[in-house]
C-alpha cells in the first residue's frame, strides 16, 4: 500500500483554501478550495486555531477576505460546513478603530 499522503497540500493534515467571503456583523463566511469548491463557515461554529478562548465570533479578527487559510470540513444537517481555520500567514489581530 502506497502513503498517498502530500504534507505540502495538506499542511498539518488540513485542507487549503481562501478566504472569499467574510461578513464580520454576522459572522458568516466562504472558503474557496484549492479545487474551486465554496464550503460555508458560521461563527461560533467554526473553531480559528490560535485565537484566544471566549466570546461568540473568537478569532474572526485573525482573518480577513483573501487570507490563505487551512481548513477542516464537517457534516451538518445542512451539508458540509467547515470547522476550523488556520491562518496560515502570522497576521496581527485587526485592530478597530
Amino acid at each position: 500500500m502506497s502513503d498517498d499522503f502530500d504534507s505540502e497540500r495538506f499542511p498539518d493534515n488540513y485542507y487549503r483554501g481562501l478566504i472569499v467571503r467574510l461578513d464580520r456583523n454576522r459572522g458568516r463566511g466562504l472558503v474557496r478550495s484549492q479545487t474551486g469548491r465554496e464550503i460555508r463557515f458560521q461563527f461560533p461554529y467554526v473553531e480559528v486555531i490560535g485565537a484566544p478562548p471566549g466570546g461568540s465570533f473568537s478569532g474572526i479578527d485573525m482573518i480577513q477576505e483573501g487570507d490563505e487559510v487551512g481548513f477542516d470540513v464537517g457534516w451538518t444537517s445542512s451539508g458540509l460546513r467547515v470547522t476550523r481555520l488556520k491562518p496560515l500567514s502570522s497576521r496581527r489581530p485587526r485592530e478597530n478603530p
